[in-house]
């Protein structure tokens, strides 16, 4: 385990009382546990959002297979992005709509790539990525 580095954070006093309802509604056990897991979402975003590093997450995606070849544009896309595609799950919600979740793994850049990608399929009702790094 990395060596822990203590340090000290000057906040409003109505701040600090917000964030300790966050932490108490999140289940975190302290202030230390939660602002690492801050710290580490930040960083995650930022690595993301600059298209920069190896990235890990989800593509959720929903659907209408019955709107246009929404099917068949699906899988030509995610047979184009293979290399940053580990599995996919496919949900029928009812007769008309389905979910699926991908699992990525791959260069921010390509993942960002595959999101338009996937976005950009007339059918596609909703693409929401989750990322996050090794942080």
């Amino acid at each position: 385990m990395e060596k822990l580095v203590r340090f000290g954070v000057a906040v409003p006093e109505s701040l600090l009382e917000e964030f300790d309802h966050w932490i108490k509604r999140s289940g975190m056990p302290n202030r230390s546990n939660a602002l690492r897991q801050l710290i580490r979402q930040s960083i995650s975003r930022n690595r993301w959002e600059e298209g920069a590093g190896t990235v890990f997450g989800t593509l959720t995606i929903l659907y209408d297979h019955h709107s246009h070849d929404v099917s068949a544009e699906l899988t030509n896309v995610q047979h184009d992005f293979g290399d940053v595609i580990v599995c996919t799950s496919h949900v029928h919600l009812d007769h008309a709509h389905c979910l699926e979740a991908i699992v990525l793994r791959g260069s921010a850049k390509e993942i960002r790539e595959f999101v338009k990608a996937i976005s950009s399929i007339k059918g596609i009702n909703t693409a929401d990525p989750v990322i996050t790094t090794k942080v």
